[in-house]
């Protein structure tokens, strides 16, 4: 309960930034090189304006959080709903159809996860950008980390539902639904996809604290959000610089909000399995 309070919260701040914000990070008429890397308001040389400081910038960082996180989790989800969409989709049509279907989508899976998902994302982000010259556009990074996040996290979603929809389609109501002339689509989404759902929720939980980990890891190698458009990704790549010259609250305060928010959202996801879990509960 108290990590589900916990993520609320941070989420509801993130989509809220524009709201809540003390200022706009991405305005460049919102801040000041003068006002550069201000201490937190309770160290020596705070400035009541700015709570936890200010980057090199100048920007807020406070505000500059708030805005960051919202961008990971925008990220985050949109590369979770992605790879559920299609993990689910190719996994009901393996566990299906079975035979030469299932053999392709599987082996094409294992190819898949042979790759280190950090390598992957980075060269599916590389040749995005080599393909398409706007994909470095702040307005078109989100989809392209979005897209290199999903390509290698379908898999897990599609061997899980292949595995449960092989059990399924072994079950009387599948058969009744065969014998009436029902097509193959309208069982496989309207018959055994309600009854799968349920381990896909707790994947989905679990795998969207390691895609937002994943994009701060992406922007902090530099091929995530440009610093203007700042992630927590980013924002501890820049706070990195200056952590030995002592301005360490750039990079404190971003790496803090990025812990908790995949702490929170790892316990939801530990509680859920939990909860799905028929033989725990049994045993409880």
């Amino acid at each position: 309960m108290m990590a589900g309070v916990v993520a609320i919260l941070l989420i509801l701040a993130s989509v809220s930034a524009p709201l809540i914000a003390p200022s706009n990070p991405l305005d460049l008429a919102s801040f000041n090189l003068a006002d550069s890397e201000i201490p937190p308001v309770w160290a020596e040389g705070g400035d009541k304006r700015f709570l936890l400081g200010t980057d090199n910038q100048g920007r807020d960082m406070l505000s500059a959080i708030l805005y960051g996180a919202r961008v990971s989790i925008l990220i985050g989800g949109g590369a979770v709903l992605l790879a559920a969409l299609i993990g689910v989709c190719l996994g009901l049509l393996a566990g299906y159809l079975g035979g030469r279907t299932d053999a392709v989508i599987m082996r094409i899976g294992d190819i898949i996860l042979s790759f280190p998902t950090i390598l992957l994302a980075l060269l599916v982000a590389g040749m995005a950008r080599a393909v398409f010259p706007e994909a470095g556009n702040p307005r078109y990074v989100p989809f392209v980390l979005i897209s290199a996040i999903a390509i290698h996290d379908w898999v897990q979603y599609a061997r899980t539902v292949r595995a449960a929809a092989m059990v399924e389609g072994a079950k009387d109501y599948v058969k009744a639904a065969r014998v009436i002339g029902l097509p193959p689509l309208r069982i496989m989404f309207r018959h055994i996809l309600p009854n799968v759902m349920s381990p896909v929720l707790v994947i989905a939980t679990i795998n969207l604290a390691g895609a937002v980990l994943t994009e701060a890891t992406l922007s902090f190698l530099g091929v995530g959000m440009p610093p203007t458009y700042p992630s927590l990704g980013t924002l501890i790549r820049i706070g990195n610089e200056f952590v030995f010259s002592g301005i360490w609250w750039i990079a404190l305060f971003p790496a803090l909000a990025l812990v908790i928010l995949v702490l929170a959202v790892n316990v939801i996801g530990d509680w859920l399995r939990d909860r799905f879990n028929p033989k725990l509960r049994v045993r409880q």
